[in-house]
This record gives C-alpha cells, structure tokens and sequence, in this order.
C-alpha cells in the first residue's frame, strides 16, 4: 500500500512515520510519496518504506496539474492495493489522479477550508465535497473533526481514529531534579519554563501567546517561555520576542521531547487542529498542557481538565490566566502531569492507532498484516 504526503515535514510526517513503521513490522510492503529532501523522506526510507519523489507544495495553484499528473504516473508504475492520501493537498491530487479506481482513505490532518477564508475557503468547502465521491473511507482524528466535515457538507463514510504517540520515547525523564532536566536542553535553573512546539505558522497561534505572555510575567515574573520549532511566521515572531529576555527560539529540533520533559506547562493555542500531536506527546512525558479550545483538543484531555487547560482561541487574556494558574505552584502541576500520562497511555499510545488503521486496510482492501499488538494491558 502507499501513502502519498503532502506536507513532509510536521506533525503530519510524524503521524506517516509512525504509521509506516508499524506496518513495515506487521508485514505490508509499503510505499510513500512524498517531497523529497523531506524529514519525511530521509525517516521512511531510514524504516526501510519503499520511497518515491512526488515534487508537490503546499498549496493549490498553477502546479496542481503537474503534480497530480505526476502523482498519477508515480501510482501507475507501484500499482498499490491501497492509498492512503494525508493532508489536504495529497488528497485532492490522489483523488484527482485514480477517481476510484483503488481503493482510497483521505485523512485531512485539519480540514483545508479552516486555513483559509472567503471564496477561497467556499472552494475549498466544495472540493471536499465533491472529492468524497472518490474516498472510499475519511479518517478523521477527532469526533470534533469529523463533524466539522459535515458541517461543511462533506458526505462520506467515515472513521474516526485518534492520534497516537510513542509512549516510550515521550515518556518522564527518570533521571534525577529539575537542574538536570533543564540541562538537557541547554538551559541553565530558574524560574518555571512554558514551552510551546510547533511549527511557526498561523494555525499553531504563537503569536496569541506571545501577545499574552506580559500578562504572564506579571502574574510570575520569572517565568520563561520557548518557541520550540520553524516555521514561515520564524522571522516575525523572533522580532516580535526580541526584547523579552525570557523568551527564546530555538528553530527546528530534532527531537522535542527533552523540551517537553524540561517544561513545566507545555501550551499550544492553535486557531484550528483535527487532533495536534504535541499535546499528546507532552501529556506523555507526564506534562501538563494548556490548548486552544479547537477540533480535537478536549477529546485529548483528561476528564475533569477542561477547566484549566482549555482556553478559546485567540484570547490572549483567558491563555495568560490558564497559564498563570498552573505556574502558581508545582503541586498542581504535579498531579496533572501524571493524570496525562495515564490518559495517553489508556487512549493514546501509537500501537492502538495503528491496529486501528490496519483493520481499516483489511476491510477496504483484504490487506492482511502478519502482526499487529494492541498495547499490553489496555
């Protein structure tokens, strides 16, 4: 079976790489097409996933053509049992390019008419639409995203299945005292560290905390923020920083989950998601979070933490006060952290959400996997 992607870098190539290594040790032979030169590229071909070049951007324009020419030539040659298209992009091409005749999930990763808005977002809403026509399945991440789609008109069958992490990579340090814990990321003690990851764009809303951040200080005036990631909005949001001492940026990382460990509230106020990973990730390493109130965000959560850690999108005001009552007293903090662990790892672990896709391929396609385990115990 093949993926084709359209970003190849983000949480969606996170979501890919999971998912390919996952069925690579269940047995299928897989494929992904995607940019190359990609983080995307070099970790699935690193699994060892058969790898194709598809040159595709991001957004729809002049090259839409091309690409789902080129998509529809790439497809012919590995002639898949399945396609599995993630993100708006890759799915209109794929859809575009086979019309059926494969059988086809689309899973949008967020919905494309929430990124955009006028015409462009009624267009947007009328491609999904008539694109449904030639999706046999929809995943979707979240109830939340699911019915957005349907709210918009989109019919389709539909499955919801939930994002999940790598429990033992994002899992609590284990080693001993804060200092340490900073360490690993280069920082030296002091006052407690809001960290924020994700990709430095519109949708993720850094600019909202940083407009809330002030308030922040007010409340805890040695606390620290860090802007964890890379992104078109870098340039901007680095001058906006660039006279608060205690905010950084770090650019792309390789691996987040040492910022996540060293954090002591991890937040992410996006404008939309259909289920965002770093949430899960840092609930993971038994962190508490702070997120936009969007698709997807309170299912995340513990039952009974919507009170403290749901704020309503761009509202500076509500995330300063979320985040200055959990960074009041380690306590709290504490006990939320381990209540997220427990819950990511009852709901969320990454072996539940690949069993779930890989009964998905059977039942659309007979693809049959050697082995697939639910987690042990849950």
């Amino acid at each position: 079976m093949l993926h084709a992607v359209q970003p190849g870098d983000g949480g969606v190539a996170r979501v890919v790489v999971d998912l390919v290594r996952g069925q690579l040790a269940a047995g299928l032979r897989v494929a992904v097409a995607c940019p190359p030169g990609t983080e995307l590229a070099a970790a699935v071909r690193a699994e060892g996933a058969d790898t194709y070049d598809w040159r595709a951007g991001r957004d729809p324009g002049p090259r839409l053509v091309r690409e789902t020419r080129e998509l529809g030539r790439l497809l012919r040659g590995v002639r898949p049992a399945l396609v599995h298209a993630h993100s708006a992009k890759a799915g209109l091409c794929a859809r575009l390019a086979l019309r059926g005749r494969v059988p086809t999930v689309y899973q949008p990763h967020a919905w494309s008419f929430e990124a955009v808005e006028g015409t462009t977002a009624a267009l947007a809403r009328r491609w999904e639409r008539l694109g449904a026509r030639w999706t046999d399945r929809i995943v979707c991440v979240s109830d939340a995203e699911r019915r957005t789609g349907e709210a918009a008109g989109v019919r389709a069958a539909w499955s919801v299945i939930h994002n999940g992490v790598d429990t033992e990579r994002f899992a609590p340090r284990g080693g001993p005292g804060e200092e340490a814990r900073e360490a690993d990321v280069g920082l030296g003690p002091g006052g407690p560290l809001v960290v924020c990851v994700g990709r430095l764009c519109r949708q993720k809303g850094q600019d909202v905390l940083l407009a809330a951040w002030p308030a922040v200080r007010a409340a805890v005036p040695d606390a620290r923020l860090v802007l964890v990631g890379d992104g078109p909005d870098a340039e901007r949001l680095g001058a906006a920083a660039a006279a608060d001492p205690s905010v950084r940026l770090t650019g792309a990382v390789a691996d987040p989950a040492p910022w996540y460990r060293a954090a002591d509230v991890v937040v992410l106020p996006s404008r939309w998601e259909g289920m965002a990973l770093a949430p899960l990730e840092a609930m993971a390493c038994g962190r508490p979070v702070v997120v936009g109130d969007v698709d997807g965000a309170r299912e995340s959560l513990p039952p009974g933490h919507e009170a403290l850690c749901l704020v309503p999108p761009e509202d500076p005001a509500a995330l300063a006060a979320a985040l200055g009552r959990l960074l009041g007293g380690p306590e709290p903090r504490r006990s939320l952290g381990l209540a997220a662990r427990e819950h990511v790892l009852s709901r969320f672990d990454v072996r539940r959400t690949g069993a779930a896709v890989a009964g998905l391929y059977r039942e659309l396609a007979g693809v049959r996997c050697t082995e697939h385990r639910e987690p042990i115990g849950q």
